[in-house]
């Protein structure tokens, strides 16, 4: 579990960081859920970029310095990285050594992240030939070059297959609960509470999530 919180228990040893990747033209909205809580439950959230020192432009118009230049980023000191999406997947081949770090991360058996136009770098990087995955569209993923999982293409919200993370852009919460699963990072009950307040504005949840943050789970 690369020394993450197991079981929504608290945090009480040091672990490794979560990577979130940043480029121009990052989607803002899709990753927001995941880190804020990540970040809640004790995780360190560090940026990677192409470049270290240089900063990005968002989708938003946000400029984020990043932490450290993707080729400084090596799976073993990571928990978890995720991809995020962006138009420049989209238009060109500059996001393609993210993916190319993402194989090396499966290969470790780190976990991987993706939302969005990133599944559609994987895609080009064989990475969803054989493993179960989802994203925007079939069609999407379809017009990829080089891609070959359409038989393994499902259509969800958010899927999971072992280390790999998949979900559309439409689906934020989703690809949340799925990183907080795979992570460990809730009890299960107190996961389903919080994506059915989160995603389905449940204020039958609500308590639920309470309880566990007076018992430190939440």
């Amino acid at each position: 579990m690369n020394g993450s919180p197991v079981n929504g228990s608290p945090v009480t040893t040091a672990y490794k960081p979560v990577h979130l990747a940043v480029y121009d033209t990052y989607a803002d909205w899709e990753t927001g859920h995941t880190t804020a809580h990540l970040a809640r439950r004790g995780y360190r959230i560090r940026t990677v970029g192409p470049a270290a020192g240089v900063p990005v432009t968002t989708m938003g118009g946000l400029r984020v310095q990043p932490d450290l230049a993707l080729a400084e980023l090596r799976p073993e000191d990571s928990s978890l990285l995720i991809l995020t999406g962006a138009g420049l997947w989209d238009t060109g081949a500059d996001l393609d050594p993210f993916a190319a770090r993402a194989r090396e991360f499966l290969a470790a058996g780190v976990p991987v992240a993706a939302i969005c136009g990133a599944t559609a770098g994987l895609a080009r990087e064989g990475l969803l030939d054989d493993r179960p995955h989802t994203s925007a569209a079939a069609a999407y993923l379809a017009a990829q070059p080089g891609y070959g999982g359409a038989a393994w293409y499902v259509e969800a919200d958010a899927v999971t297959a072992g280390d790999l993370i998949t979900a559309g852009p439409t689906e934020p919460v989703a690809f949340a609960r799925e990183v907080f699963a795979r992570l460990g990072v809730y009890e299960p009950e107190v996961l389903d509470a919080w994506y059915r307040l989160f995603h389905d504005s449940d204020a039958s949840a609500f308590p639920v999530l309470m309880a566990a943050a007076e018992a430190g789970g939440a």
